[in-house]
């Protein structure tokens, strides 16, 4: 009862608020999930994609059962069959595909980031213009003004503890995506590597760079 009359009390900016803190969770439920498909057994690829790199039809099929998305990655390359060259530039192309949807909602967050903090202070003015209006209305009852500072500062420390929270959530998840990606950028210099008989560096990075300008976009 407590916080719901400290809700109440923290003015119309409190809904907003409300709203945000609602879609931060529900991101960062979806997006855990979406991420726990998306990881790769990363051990059992490091074994099993050299040991099949010529054997098309038993790599897509270890790609399937993995289901990861770096497992992914190579069943784009390897799909069609090709040249090294051919196969490392569909898997750079698969790459900017999948870094982009792992990213997906996180700028959501971003603006939550910003956003809350900004109806904080919307909440504190408006606090503070009731505590005026009431105190130019109740000339000499100072205790009239406590319900418009108590508004303003309800509403500006939810703002923060959203904002806060928001921030915390995309941070991790940040770091969740860049593993993906970060394995993803591994699973391309074994298959190529393993394709070509010798470590790929230069185009395997290619991968990475590619992918995490998506990201950072």
């Amino acid at each position: 009862m407590e916080l719901l009359a400290m809700f109440h009390q923290g003015g119309l900016v409190m809904y907003p608020l409300l709203l945000c803190s609602i879609i931060a969770v529900a991101i960062l439920v979806e997006r855990l999930r979406t991420y726990k498909k998306a990881k790769s057994n990363m051990a059992m690829l490091r074994e099993e994609i050299p040991a099949h790199t010529h054997e098309r039809e038993a790599l897509l099929d270890i790609c399937v059962r993995d289901g990861g998305v770096a497992a992914e990655m190579v069943y784009a390359g390897a799909a069609q069959g090709g040249t090294p060259e051919q196969q490392n530039q569909r898997m750079q192309s698969a790459a900017v595909t999948i870094a982009g949807r792992l990213r997906s909602y996180l700028n959501y967050l971003e603006t939550i980031v910003t956003l809350a903090p900004l109806l904080g202070l919307l909440g504190t003015v408006t606090g503070m213009i009731s505590s005026f209006n009431v105190l130019s209305v109740a000339d000499g009852q100072p205790f009239a003004i406590t319900a418009g500072v108590g508004e303003a500062l309800i509403a500006t420390a939810t703002g923060l503890c959203v904002a806060i929270i928001a921030l915390v959530i995309h941070t991790y998840l940040v770091q969740v995506q860049d593993k993906l990606i970060t394995d993803m950028e591994e699973m391309g210099n074994v298959y190529i590597g393993a394709l070509t008989g010798m470590p790929l560096m230069n185009d395997g990075e290619q991968v990475r760079e590619v992918a995490g300008d998506v990201s950072a976009a």
